[in-house]
């Protein structure tokens, strides 16, 4: 099966951290809310939104209210725990993205070892896909994940792209390389790809470049640059970088 290759490149705004400068004070603003609305004004095809296990940003409440107030589909990011499980079999998103979770990170760091984590994944893509929601996980750009992608009949990836933007020059064009084999490779067994993960107006154009990936997932630094031109004009602005590459 070949996957086909998609036409329009898919921009998702991660509004997590909206939520951290809400919680910063503890006040009900800036509603992360009202930013994905924003944002789906300004051109974005979808919304992702993390609700880590300690709750650090995004809240139950948040994902409440999002799965309510969209018009353009949400992606649930989610660790790969029972109770995450059942807050996704609850609100069913558009789509659910395993990733891999730590508590002492910062961000997510690094990919979901998907082969290594076979079996505890398995009955949670099923649970998940059963009840219609589609599974993205969020790994590195491996031949091993992708092919445990495969088995667990996952019907998307999302690629990490933190390394290729902490490096550069060579290095960083070796990992370009990966993404893009990986991404061949994916969507020739019928994979959807995605793609995220230290993206930025500066280096996104090779990644939206890659034929076989249908979306980009950006928010940290979406959201840092809406601080000085609004969020409406910094999701525009990566609108066009992206379809420029395109």
């Amino acid at each position: 099966m070949s996957g086909h290759l998609p036409d329009h490149l898919r921009l998702g705004v991660n509004i997590d951290h909206v939520a951290t400068v809400r919680n910063a004070r503890g006040a009900g603003y800036p509603d992360p809310v009202r930013a994905a609305l924003l944002a789906a004004e300004a051109g974005a095809d979808g919304i992702t939104a993390h609700l880590r296990e300690d709750r650090r940003h995004i809240t139950d409440d948040d994902i409440a209210r999002l799965a309510e107030a969209l018009t353009i589909p949400l992606n649930f990011e989610m660790a790969a725990t029972a109770e995450m499980l059942g807050i996704a079999l609850r609100h069913r998103p558009h789509a659910a993205c395993i990733v891999p979770e730590k508590r002492e990170e910062r961000t997510t760091e690094g990919g979901l070892d998907a082969a290594g984590q076979f079996d505890h994944l398995s009955p949670m893509v099923a649970d998940l896909s059963a009840a219609g929601i589609r599974v993205s996980l969020f790994i590195e750009p491996d031949a091993t994940q992708i092919d445990a992608a495969i088995r667990l009949k996952a019907p998307v990836v999302e690629l990490h792209t933190g390394r290729y933007a902490e490096l550069d020059g060579s290095a960083r064009a070796d990992e370009l390389r990966r993404l893009a084999d990986a991404a061949a490779l994916a969507a020739k067994n019928g994979i959807e790809v995605h793609a995220g993960h230290g993206l930025t107006y500066d280096n996104v154009g090779p990644i939206a470049a890659i034929p076989q990936v249908a979306e980009l997932n950006i928010g940290h630094f979406l959201i840092g640059e809406a601080m000085f031109v609004g969020l409406g004009e910094a999701v525009r602005r990566m609108r066009d970088a992206m379809d420029a590459a395109r």
